[in-house]
């Protein structure tokens, strides 16, 4: 049974004609233990799908549902903070801090109870190949490779059920992008997360379990 589903998905801008719509009929299911790829063109609304799952859009038509609950019905708050992660091509790491701060600063806003909290961001950033030496450098004397994997533990410092990536080796060599991939099937595979990834990637692709294409109307 799927996590997350879409049914009968449309959307169209406020201010648009009324048969002018950026997709419409869409069902998608997604399922913990699996990575997925959305692709499209440019225009295709892949962002804008985005943010109907994670709640900052609601559908014109149709409904998002997780765990079988509405997100029209849901506290849209919570839901982003516990139960979803989200990681950006660009990062959104705040760069005055370091990179321990910044997952830090994630399970404070998410209000996660953890004894620990420096200690676990440590033990999220080793899970996604990065040494204890790289928790008190400034987000930007890291990499672009580095800071997206300090991204995906940021996205994983309260445990959500479903990460969405944004394009999330967009900026990356096709060697870190190889590396990203493994970090995201190894969650999918051994921590029974849902990978919903993204892509303008042939090679994203080609390493995912199901892919979803939205064609442009």
């Amino acid at each position: 049974m799927g996590i997350l589903k879409l049914e009968n998905v449309g959307y169209r801008y406020k201010d648009a004609p009324k048969n002018s719509y950026v997709f419409k009929d869409i069902n998608y299911e997604f399922e913990q233990g699996k990575v997925y790829a959305i692709k499209g063109k440019s225009g295709s609304g892949k962002t804008t799908l985005l943010s109907l799952i994670t709640g900052l859009e609601r559908c014109t038509e149709g409904n998002v549902l997780y765990n079988e609950k509405n997100l029209k019905k849901m506290n849209l708050d919570i839901y982003r903070n516990t139960d979803i992660g989200i990681i950006f091509q660009s990062y959104n790491l705040l760069p005055r801090l370091t990179a321990v701060e910044n997952i830090v600063l994630s399970m404070d806003v998410s209000k996660v109870k953890i004894k620990n909290k420096k200690q676990k961001a440590l033990e999220l950033m080793k899970s996604v190949g990065l040494e204890e030496e790289h928790s008190k450098r400034k987000i930007l004397k890291l990499s672009g490779g580095e800071q997206q994997r300090i991204a995906i533990a940021r996205s994983l410092s309260y445990n959500p059920k479903i990460i969405i990536a944004d394009e999330p080796t967009g900026n990356l060599d096709k060697d870190t992008e190889n590396e990203i991939l493994k970090i995201f099937k190894n969650l999918a595979k051994n921590e029974n997360k849902c990978i919903i990834i993204v892509t303008h990637s042939q090679n994203v692709c080609d390493n995912v379990d199901t892919i979803y294409e939205l064609g442009k109307l």
